[in-house]
């Protein structure tokens, strides 16, 4: 186990079926970071987690989980799970189920500071079955974070959630990680992953592809993005030389080109009108979907 790492895959290969699903691939975490561990459906990130979890065991290769078998008692007790689906009991209210859940640990916080964490206390009255998607996932969390975890797992945390909601999970999710949890995120919000993550991985076709911090990975793509509001047809900007894509968005044109010179006198020319001009390093969509491309 590498210094402070509190999971690792080592050489970790997995089939699903036919499928090599996860293939000799190598991955740690380090305590008190935020790593997210992206790719497109059917890349292997489902059976990574599994593994990390110890739901499933490896074809080949290690999994360990500070330092121990991810079956191990001990080393659970150590972990939260916030996953995509939950199968919780309807007909119980949301205390009982937090009272439910903190039995299990040796020493829980307390049902007051999961409630503040969560940002739960008007919900705990409430049936479970009652709530609204967004609302229950915020339960998922309080679930996830009842026992104290130094490793929090968080599969497409915030789906269903509003932007207020979502505001104060990633105000929550820095809190924790400040008292030194670990969190390995999967989510397809990649503005999720862009404000929160620390180091990226990504999986393509069972491989890890790329592994870096978010500004490196964001760098690998050779890309700028011009948004502008602008009456030209995005048809008619799709024929200029160095447009790798256009998209238009209500008033507003999306512009991605590796040559933003060529493109932005092209635009001011054909539109003396255009506004709210800026220029932008290609986000984490583009770099991932150059990446994937790539290994591909």
């Amino acid at each position: 186990m590498t210094e402070r790492s509190v999971a690792q895959l080592i050489g970790a290969s997995k089939k699903r079926g036919a499928v090599q699903a996860l293939d000799r691939v190598d991955l740690a975490i380090g305590a008190g970071e935020i790593y997210a561990l992206l790719g497109p459906n059917g890349a292997g990130k489902t059976t990574a987690i599994s593994l990390l979890l110890g739901l499933l065991r490896p074809d080949a290769g290690e999994v360990r989980l500070f330092g121990r078998a991810p079956q191990d008692l001990a080393a659970r007790r150590r972990i939260g799970v916030m996953l995509q689906s939950a199968g919780l009991p309807d007909t119980l209210s949301v205390a009982e189920l937090l009272a439910q859940t903190r039995s299990y640990y040796p020493q829980p916080r307390s049902l007051a500071d999961v409630a503040a964490l969560a940002g739960i206390e008007p919900l705990l009255h409430a049936r479970y079955a009652r709530l609204s998607g967004g609302q229950q996932r915020r339960v998922q969390f309080a679930l996830a974070i009842c026992g104290r975890p130094e490793l929090l797992f968080l599969d497409e945390p915030t789906v269903g959630m509003d932007t207020e909601s979502r505001v104060q999970f990633w105000k929550t999710i820095r809190e924790l990680v400040a008292d030194g949890c670990a969190i390995v995120l999967t989510t397809h919000y990649l503005e999720e992953a862009e404000a929160l993550a620390r180091r990226v991985g990504v999986l393509a076709q069972g491989r890890l592809v790329a592994e870096d911090s978010l500004d490196a990975i964001r760098a690998r793509v050779g890309q700028r993005q011009i948004r502008c509001v602008s009456a030209v047809p995005a048809e008619r900007v799709r024929a200029w030389p160095q447009v790798h894509s256009v998209q238009r968005d209500g008033d507003w044109l999306h512009i991605v080109t590796p040559q933003p010179e060529p493109v932005l006198r092209e635009l001011l020319a054909a539109d003396a009108n255009v506004r709210d001009l800026e220029v932008q390093r290609a986000g984490l969509a583009e770099a991932l979907h150059t990446i994937t491309r790539e290994a591909a």
